[in-house]
């Protein structure tokens, strides 16, 4: 405590050095934020913050503070992780540390594909790839229950990890291709969840989807429980049962998909979204610091990975693999509904009584009706000058067959 009192009483005795300290808390505060300290403290705080750090001899909390600040809001905007397993050549994935949003996670799944987003994508993390050689399929597991795990590849922070869904990608494959009858499967074994569209009927017709098909499955041959090191996780135990059973379900998806290897060399993009949360009901049930916590871990990162390199190989190197990894979402999912008192606060928020904003189909309409318009435009004009220059005796067959010469006697 005495030697910190000397540097504080130093640092005070010495403009300078105050001054210096000022700004680097400042610059502190910026860059570890990231530019999110705008959306984590409002004009108030922000200013007692400045004021904190204006007082003389404040140097040492305005530090602290910066740092608290910095590390909230840290904290609170960026909170899970994006990871890119497998991926091919036609895909560009930048190495990098950009935060993407976690509701725009399903346009980059779109993107990837192919397909179009309502819009833009000023993410950097996703480059211009080769547009004639679309991935064959894109596998989404989504881990709750861990901010991140060490896989290999590419790894993203999420930005503001709300919960999202694959449906557009989904309505998109299932309208442009209805006939070639895609794979399209949305599963999540912990809540009994399903969707199958197209050929996956078919081909996922022998895989466990409720509680207790998964737990049969687990206690038939050649099930995970007697491939895997479970160390200290317990075949006695539910919750390790439900983690076990979600490992299950990853390689019968392999092992069935296995069976109709045609269906990755068609010309229908297949699609597959998991989720998985039996690692987030260990953590509840033993910790995050227990051993049983750091086992599970370790068993999903290399099953996550083996997964990503099977899938990878069935659709001949020409599959996106991506795992999600968030400790918990920020608000449920839920449909967005207007009520009728919304009505009057959006009038005062727009007094000047401006124009909505126009979607994105709005370049295509104006550019379909404006050529249509110009070339009838151009149609009337060159018909009525050739009307209007027409000569009747020669160019006319009306003209020419009642013109007839009176005869003489």
């Amino acid at each position: 405590m005495t030697l910190r009192r000397r540097l504080v009483s130093s640092v005070e005795s010495r403009p300078s050095i105050l001054n210096t300290a000022r700004r680097l808390a400042a610059v502190a505060v910026r860059q570890a934020a990231g530019g999110a300290l705008g959306v984590c403290i409002g004009g108030a705080a922000r200013r007692r913050l400045m004021a904190v750090m204006g007082r003389r001899g404040g140097a040492g909390r305005a530090l602290g503070l910066a740092a608290l600040v910095a590390a909230a809001c840290v904290a609170g905007v960026c909170g899970g992780e994006f990871s890119i397993l497998r991926s091919p050549q036609s895909v560009v994935f930048r190495d990098g540390s950009w935060p993407i949003p976690g509701e725009r996670i399903p346009d980059v799944a779109a993107l990837t594909m192919g397909f179009s987003v309502e819009e833009d994508l000023p993410w950097p993390g996703l480059g211009v790839g080769d547009l004639f050689h679309r991935p064959q399929a894109t596998v989404l597991v989504t881990v709750k229950g861990v901010d991140k795990l060490p896989v290999k590849g590419f790894s993203y922070p999420i930005e503001n990890a709300v919960p999202f869904s694959l449906d557009s990608v989904a309505n998109a494959i299932h309208a442009l291709f209805s006939e070639e009858t895609p794979v399209v499967l949305q599963l999540a074994p912990s809540e009994e969840r399903v969707y199958m569209v197209g050929k996956a009927n078919a081909v996922f017709e022998d895989l466990s989807v409720t509680l207790r098909q998964l737990r049969n499955r687990l206690f038939q041959d050649n099930s995970v429980l007697s491939s895997l090191p479970l160390n200290s996780l317990s075949r006695n135990n539910e919750v390790d049962l439900l983690f076990l059973s979600e490992l299950q379900v990853l390689r019968d998806i392999t092992s069935l998909l296995s069976r109709h290897k045609h269906l990755a060399k068609d010309h229908s993009p297949d699609l597959y979204s998991l989720e998985l949360s039996g690692l987030e009901e260990v953590g509840k049930r033993y910790g995050e610091d227990s051993q049983q916590f750091k086992d599970a871990s370790q068993i999903l990162v290399d099953s996550l990975q083996k997964f990503a390199d099977e899938m990878f190989n069935l659709y001949g190197g020409n599959a996106v693999v991506e795992v999600v990894a968030v400790k918990e979402f920020n608000s449920p999912l839920s449909r967005k509904t207007r009520s009728i008192l919304q009505a009057s606060q959006s009038e005062k928020e727009n007094p000047y009584n401006l124009a909505y904003p126009y979607n994105y189909d709005y370049s295509v309409i104006f550019n379909i009706v404006l050529w249509m318009m110009i070339g009838l435009a151009l149609a009337v004009i060159v018909i009525s000058y050739n009307l209007w220059n027409m000569d009747p005796g020669y160019d006319s067959i009306i003209y020419r067959m009642t013109n007839q010469k009176i005869r003489m006697d």
